[in-house]
């Protein structure tokens, strides 16, 4: 091939699995309604596996169009993904661990990220003669996962209000808690009986979603978070990352491995931020983490420009990167993943969840084709651009978005009635101390 057939092919190679992910976020919704939670994780599993046989006999074939193809059905089960296993995993939760359950999926994200970085090292399998290995090898951790398949169970919030198997869901309900009587269930049963009868005689399409005025802003608020966690530059910084570790004294192999560095450190913010959650909530944390991120992010540009400028000013660049890794892992990066299912009951939330997760990699496609150009022509200065959009969401959210934490999907609902009038009027947050009581006395504060 031409080196100018060699990049389209690169580039389509990269973008097929963006493209894939789009397809199988807005697929989610419908896959979760269609053969229930649980059904979704077996879908995700066979998708993944399917693609890591494409992989691992792409080379041997000599098939490009199996590399293709193979990274296209990937793409879809990463879509489903992040649309179906957050909402799974916050269904099936007591509401007093909601927020820590939540985080799973990021931290699942994460701990991929970071393995993927240390195999992809040229010593391990980053070399012409294994890469088929290394796209295929995830295929052991899903075989892994698919053991436990069988004994999970199904979300009895979907039984109940979506499949109306008001028996079943008990019994799963009951066995989630490990209860022997359905009257110890307390709030939870009439939880469930809320959800059902918000839900009741409903089919919420993607059509209905769009034409009810009420979730106009938890639809906005979903997609906001989602879209702003890209449009914050995490991808952005890590693809600099290298380059900045090599500006400051590190060879290019010190780079990679510095790097990595970087992804331990986002892996350890993750798993802080299970216990973060379910301690100071939702609105505080998301807003710490966009006003921080974005000031890590004017000083990365400002010592990237300067970097020649003193001795030490590499290390304070590698100060902001790492800086910025450690805030987007509290707030910006778990949180978008989990809230739609707090912000949404249980009919209308799969297609609201499918919406956001579609603004995520919509938004991770564009940062991807834009950024390189950006770096080239405006250079460090692409950083303000990210920070600037970061400010605008903090912004956005001080306004609009509730606290969540410990609120059943109905309190929420009252918190985000009147949409974006509301801001004149009051928001409803969670009172101290109350983290995990469900029902407790609601306080209302003038925004």
């Amino acid at each position: 091939m031409s080196p100018a057939g060699m990049n389209v092919l690169w580039s389509s190679i990269v973008s097929i699995f963006i493209l894939g992910g789009i397809i199988g976020s807005l697929c989610g919704g419908w896959v979760a309604d269609l053969v229930g939670r649980r059904g979704a994780v077996m879908v995700n599993h066979a998708l993944a596996l399917m693609a890591a046989i494409l992989f691992g006999s792409s080379r041997s074939a000599g098939s490009v169009e199996m590399l293709l193809l193979a990274r296209l059905i990937v793409g879809l089960s990463s879509g489903l993904v992040t649309t179906t296993v957050p909402m799974y995993l916050t269904e099936i939760a007591p509401i007093s661990i909601r927020g820590a359950m939540g985080v799973l999926t990021p931290l699942g994200l994460t701990v991929g990220v970071l393995l993927g970085q240390i195999m992809g090292l040229r010593p391990v399998l980053g070399r012409e003669d294994t890469w088929h290995l290394l796209l295929s090898l995830y295929a052991i951790p899903v075989l892994l996962a698919s053991i436990a398949i069988p004994l999970l169970p199904e979300s009895p919030k979907y039984l109940y209000a979506i499949r109306g198997e008001i028996e079943r869901a008990v019994d799963e309900l009951c066995r989630l808690r490990k209860v022997s009587i359905p009257d110890e269930l307390g709030t939870e049963l009439e939880e469930l009986s809320q959800s059902s009868a918000a839900s009741a005689g409903t089919s919420w399409s993607v059509t209905r979603v769009l034409k009810t005025s009420q979730l106009y802003l938890p639809l906005c608020l979903v997609c906001a978070m989602q879209a702003g966690q890209q449009f914050s530059g995490i991808n952005a910084v890590f693809y600099y990352s290298v380059t900045i570790f090599q500006n400051a004294g590190f060879s290019e192999e010190g780079g990679q491995y510095a790097t990595i560095g970087a992804g331990c450190v986002n892996l350890l913010v993750t798993i802080l931020a299970i216990s973060l959650v379910t301690r100071f909530g939702r609105r505080a944390l998301i807003l710490l983490s966009c006003w921080l991120a974005a000031g890590c992010l004017i000083l990365l540009m400002i010592t990237i420009i300067f970097i020649d400028a003193v001795s030490w000013m590499p290390y304070l660049c590698i100060f902001a990167v790492l800086g910025y890794v450690f805030t987007y892992g509290f707030g910006l990066g778990p949180i978008p993943y989990f809230i739609g299912s707090e912000l949404f009951d249980v009919g209308p939330r799969p297609v609201a969840m499918a919406f956001g997760s579609m603004s995520n990699w919509a938004v991770n496609f564009i940062v991807g084709m834009t950024f390189p150009s950006l770096q080239t022509h405006i250079g460090a200065y692409s950083f303000l651009i990210f920070a600037l959009i970061t400010i605008c969401l903090a912004e956005f959210l001080r306004l609009y978005i509730p606290e969540t934490q410990g609120r059943t999907a109905a309190e929420v609902a009252d918190a985000l009635e009147g949409g974006f009038k509301r801001r004149k009027g009051v928001i409803l947050v969670a009172p101290p101390n109350n983290d995990s009581e469900v029902g407790g006395e609601l306080t209302r504060v003038a925004v």
